[in-house]
């Protein structure tokens, strides 16, 4: 059965267009039935709107707090029934009300190595802690913020002339454009599924984030 997939965004939407276009080509055995955003001058609508993907725009201001926000957003998420709902650069901290309603279906990417460098301005960061590694993880969402239980996870080696600027670029062109599509495919298969707290992949219980080497050739 094709996977119902809500996407919820913030910015440009370069991981949205990754996963748009495995929809389209079949790499995603899914359908991408709606782009939620909570800025209405997030690029990534624009794009969603060119695929003829059905967008809405839910703005903070018009709520008093954030319970009221997520019970507005959970409203508008289920009218599209998701089977998966993904935060594609989602830049908002959810309500534990939120997380539990989608637990198990909803995951997000993150530009760091997590547990390493949660929240905010990872690739600075990772520069300012001289680490010799540096890439993004994708992760099912739990209350923690960015502590749920890791997917898969891609990395490279911190080059001597980086800079926040350049690994940003290098995380997103390297690793979040090929692990993220591939997640998505893999939780709309039913390959990869939330256990107890834990990720089971296919059939074991991964101690450990899955690597790029875990990536198929359709998504390098």
């Amino acid at each position: 059965m094709t996977a119902r997939i809500v996407v919820l965004i913030s910015g440009q939407g370069r991981n949205l267009q990754a996963l748009l276009d495995a929809c389209a080509d079949g790499r995603i055995d899914g359908r991408i039935a709606a782009v939620v955003s909570n800025r209405a001058d997030a690029g990534g609508l624009q794009r969603a709107r060119d695929a003829g993907v059905v967008t809405r725009v839910l703005t903070s201001q018009d709520y008093a707090d954030r319970a009221s926000y997520d019970a507005a957003l959970a409203e508008v998420v289920d009218i599209y029934a998701p089977d998966i709902v993904v935060l594609a650069g989602f830049m908002r901290i959810l309500t534990p009300g939120f997380v539990q309603r989608y637990s198990g279906r909803m995951i997000n990417i993150h530009p760091s190595l997590l547990p390493r460098h949660t929240g905010l301005h990872t690739h600075q960061r990772a520069l300012d802690a001289g680490d010799a590694e540096h890439g993004a993880t994708v992760h099912f969402v739990t209350e923690e913020l960015d502590g749920g239980p890791a997917i898969v996870q891609g990395k490279f080696m911190v080059q001597a002339q980086d800079t926040q600027e350049t690994l940003a670029e290098r995380v997103m062109q390297q690793i979040e454009l090929k692990i993220f599509p591939q997640a998505v495919a893999w939780l709309a298969a039913g390959d990869v599924a939330l256990v107890d707290g834990k990720v089971r992949f296919r059939d074991r219980v991964l101690d450990a984030p899955l690597s790029m080497d875990a990536v198929e050739g359709r998504f390098r």
